[in-house]
């Protein structure tokens, strides 16, 4: 048993936030079957430059469907209730930049819970962050004022810069459209890429973990057994 999947999220997309609550949630599960989840911060942005994708509130039939969509994630995810605040989208360049600082001199628990504040400010609070006092804000609730201070400092440097640009471009290498985006690598080695956070039974079934697939309940056996 064992596998890998990297997530490369950004805290611009909603379905980004539903992925890395859910891959967190089922974390212990995976562990079982030997299987790791890192997610790497990537910007948007970026990726649909690189790739020719167009965001889908670009698209008038895509953004007239979005709101069917984002309520059915919330109910099948059970996370609190988010909508698109007035700023978005949000310029995420600045809180990924931040991100990619906490990853480096925090544990991964610390990381990814302040990684998960990102999308709580900004799509549930409806707090923009990338406005430096707000960030500042939302990293306080996770570090002391000292820590704080350097991170703000650090996530300007030219090296995180050019990290957040790395990570966007093996992102792209990979064949990203969108976000979130996944690559898998499986316990036989083999290696493949997933996209969105509503494909979760195929990335069980390639990495070998067992599931219980959606299934429609025979309505007229469970009658009968009602009626003995």
């Amino acid at each position: 048993m064992g596998g890998k999947v990297d997530g490369y999220l950004d805290c611009t997309s909603p379905y980004s936030y539903f992925a890395i609550t859910h891959l967190r949630k089922v974390r212990p599960l995976l562990k079982q079957y030997g299987v790791e989840v890192e997610f790497h911060p990537v910007f948007l942005g970026g990726i649909n430059v690189g790739s020719g994708n167009k965001p889908p509130w670009t698209l008038p039939a895509k953004a007239k469907y979005g709101p069917y969509d984002l309520k059915r994630a919330i109910e099948q995810f059970q996370t609190p209730k988010i909508s698109s605040p007035p700023f978005f989208p949000i310029l995420s360049v600045v809180p990924q930049r931040a991100m990619l600082v906490v990853k480096d001199r925090h544990s991964n628990e610390a990381f990814e819970k302040c990684f998960v504040s990102t999308w709580e400010y900004s799509f549930i609070k409806h707090i923009d962050i990338s406005k430096p006092d707000a960030l500042a804000k939302m990293l306080g609730e996770h570090f002391d004022a000292a820590e704080v201070k350097e991170i703000m400092r650090l996530m300007a440097t030219p090296p995180y810069k050019e990290k957040l640009t790395a990570n966007t471009k093996k992102a792209l290498d990979l064949g990203a459209f969108g976000a979130p985006w996944f690559w898998l690598r499986n316990e036989k080695g083999e290696e493949e890429p997933l996209f969105g956070s509503d494909r979760f039974a195929y990335m069980w079934r390639f990495l070998g973990v067992e599931f219980e697939d959606v299934r429609i309940v025979d309505k007229e056996k469970q009658d009968g057994k009602a009626k003995l």
